[in-house]
């Protein structure tokens, strides 16, 4: 795909896009840019007085709408006012945060990051017209995912193994859904990208030493700039030449940092029978049973 930059994103006039967690980082760098292009972006946050100014920013072509991933309810709300979009890029997120519970009683983090937008997804793929995007990360690869403890109640709290859990999901749904899609014959694609190391607001809130590791990192020439770590989602959003069932991220050394270009996995997240068992707890968990 070469050295693939903004320069290259297709003229978005007349599509629409939703973005959750629009309101800061990658999410806010993926709304201008989109918004710039000219597509109609909703941008779908918990801190809806942040996401204004976001959308004051882009202009008229850009809309705030409430969206809280760790409550169920406001999911479904959500998608009750939802009258359908081109672009649906799951990108939300919480990272290594203190142990907590969401609205429904799910570890914050697989809780957020994960059986929410499994939710989402599901209750409005139907007025999703082309594609579906999932933030996932490189910290993906730390996973210890168990699928009969997703929520943490059988073994010691680890918020960085929980964080890794939580993005291996993710990518394990997009590829399920992208599967789904492609065996229903639907020319809907779903795709997963991940950011590389880009510094946001998403590393300040985890309350650990680590904490000044990553804010330090943030200061050197390893972190890339939101803008840049938002490439690859909008590689995957937008591009005519991104495929179903694809993973995208920077194309330099250790994925940390680079254009967009398809990227490797952990092996479980191409083990059809535990993605379905993944999808099967996410519909037990959240009630949402996802017609492809």
């Amino acid at each position: 795909m070469g050295e693939w930059t903004l320069a290259d994103m297709p003229e978005q006039e007349g599509r629409r896009v939703v973005i959750t967690g629009a309101n800061s980082g990658l999410g806010e760098q993926m709304a201008l840019a989109l918004g710039a292009a000219g597509a109609q972006v909703t941008l779908a946050c918990r801190n809806v007085e942040k996401a204004q100014r976001v959308a004051d920013a882009i202009g008229r072509t850009a809309t705030v709408a409430p969206l809280d991933l760790a409550d169920l309810a406001s999911v479904r709300a959500f998608a009750d006012g939802f009258d359908g979009a081109d672009v649906l890029i799951n990108n939300a997120g919480v990272m290594a945060v203190p142990q907590a519970r969401t609205a429904d009683g799910f570890e914050m983090q697989i809780g957020t990051n994960f059986l929410g937008h499994f939710a989402l997804t599901g209750l409005i793929l139907d007025r999703i017209s082309d594609r579906v995007v999932t933030l996932s990360s490189l910290m993906h690869k730390r996973a210890r995912l168990n699928i009969d403890d997703l929520n943490w109640e059988s073994r010691r709290y680890s918020r960085w193994t929980a964080y890794g859990d939580s993005k291996l999901a993710d990518l394990m749904f997009a590829l399920e859904l992208a599967a789904r899609l492609g065996g229903a014959g639907s020319a809907k694609y779903s795709l997963a990208a991940h950011p590389g190391y880009a510094a946001t607001e998403l590393q300040g809130h985890t309350e650990t030493p680590f904490e000044w590791v990553m804010k330090l990192g943030n200061l050197t020439p390893i972190a890339q700039s939101p803008a840049a770590g938002a490439l690859p989602a909008l590689f995957a959003a937008t591009s005519p030449h991104a495929a179903n069932g694809e993973y995208y991220g920077p194309n330099g050394f250790g994925e940390l940092r680079g254009a967009p270009a398809v990227v490797g996995r952990r092996r479980a997240a191409d083990d059809r029978e535990l993605r379905n068992r993944l999808w099967d707890k996410a519909t037990e968990l959240t009630g949402v049973d996802i017609a492809v």
